[in-house]
């Protein structure tokens, strides 16, 4: 994202979920922060390995996802762990819930970002787990990938 665009600011990326993960699909959803949230985000210290986002009451949620108080908030600080709503329309919401109560996948968070007007933008994927010789695989795969880039490196 960032290398597309150089007024995109990454915050925290998740990048386990990626190797951990089969990704079916991303979508970007806006996150509702509080401004002691922001404040910390923007210093850059924040940590989203193991949230992930949940359909409850019609609405999507993230669940888990660490932005650590704001050295300067005093008494207006926000939790560290708190759980912060997302925001996507309808029929986004719709077809994510589908996807997870009838296809058994899961909303992995992906990264936290501030796009070119200033927001907090998460990326959020429709994912399967990945089974255990699946991710040896994919290991197995980019061991070669950069062995083969290597090699060609040397020989040229």
């Amino acid at each position: 994202m960032s290398k597309q665009n150089p007024n995109i600011k990454i915050v925290a990326d998740n990048r386990k979920a990626r190797f951990a993960y089969e990704i079916v699909d991303t979508l970007e959803a806006g996150l509702v922060l509080t401004g002691t949230e922001v404040k910390s985000l923007r210093e850059g210290r924040s940590n989203i390995q193991e949230s992930y986002a949940s359909v409850e009451d019609g609405e999507l949620w993230l669940i888990n996802s660490y932005i650590p108080e704001y050295f300067a908030g005093n008494r207006f600080n926000h939790e560290p762990r708190r759980r912060r709503k997302l925001l996507v329309n309808k029929r986004q919401l719709a077809k994510l819930a589908q996807a997870v109560e009838r296809e058994g996948m899961t909303m992995v968070p992906l990264k936290i970002y501030f796009n070119e007007r200033g927001r907090a933008k998460l990326e959020l994927a429709v994912a399967r787990g990945k089974k255990l010789h699946d991710k040896r695989e994919a290991s197995k795969e980019r061991d070669w990938e950069r062995e083969k880039a290597r090699l060609l490196k040397e020989r040229y």
